[in-house]
């Protein structure tokens, strides 16, 4: 069962990722980053307390032969230091299931990933790399909202990374056609 286009929530990083984002969905621009996607998506929630966040995004693939689009069903959050931070005796949330999810892992990070050496490391643990999925993630968790993550390869984070302007309308259209068949 499709859930109510009027109950969702999608957000997106960049009005470039949403440019394809269908008519009458309610839709939060966070900018880049965690920072701004978990503010935001927070803020987000507690105005309108959606049924559903559906954060959309492009992606990083950091393994070969990844393509499309992907549902991943773990994130983590990659460059926080939570084994130090665990054992100077705090809780360090690092890693969230998503439901309904492809198997696959998100990482994300505030780390704009070009260097082959930063991707292979996190590739260790993750198929895809992102910069907002893991804080919208935390943000739907602690307010009790289910949420999906929805993610299109746009590059092989290396130094395609940088092309992501010339890419990112042909990845926006393949997130619209997924809204519009999950929301129909």
């Amino acid at each position: 069962m499709s859930p109510d286009p009027s109950r969702v929530l999608v957000v997106a990083a960049t009005k470039a990722e949403a440019a394809h984002v269908p008519d009458g969905v309610r839709l939060v621009l966070t900018g880049i980053g965690k920072v701004e996607a978990a503010a935001l998506t927070a803020a987000a929630i507690a105005e309108s307390r959606p049924d559903v966040v559906l954060n959309i995004g492009t992606a990083g693939a950091l393994r070969p032969g990844l393509t499309g689009v992907f549902l991943p069903s773990t994130v983590v959050n990659h460059d926080l230091s939570a084994e130090a931070i665990r054992a100077l005796g705090h809780e360090a949330v690092d890693e969230i299931a998503v439901p309904g999810g492809d198997g696959s892992v998100l990482a994300t990070g505030d780390l704009f990933v070009t260097d082959p050496g930063a991707r292979d490391r996190i590739a260790e643990r993750a198929h895809l790399v992102d910069m907002e999925g893991f804080a919208v993630a935390r943000a739907c968790q602690l307010a009790q909202v289910p949420f999906r993550l929805v993610k299109v390869v746009s590059d092989a984070a290396d130094d395609s990374a940088l092309e992501w302007p010339a890419v990112v309308d042909a990845c926006a259209r393949l997130l619209g056609h997924w809204l519009r068949d999950e929301l129909a």
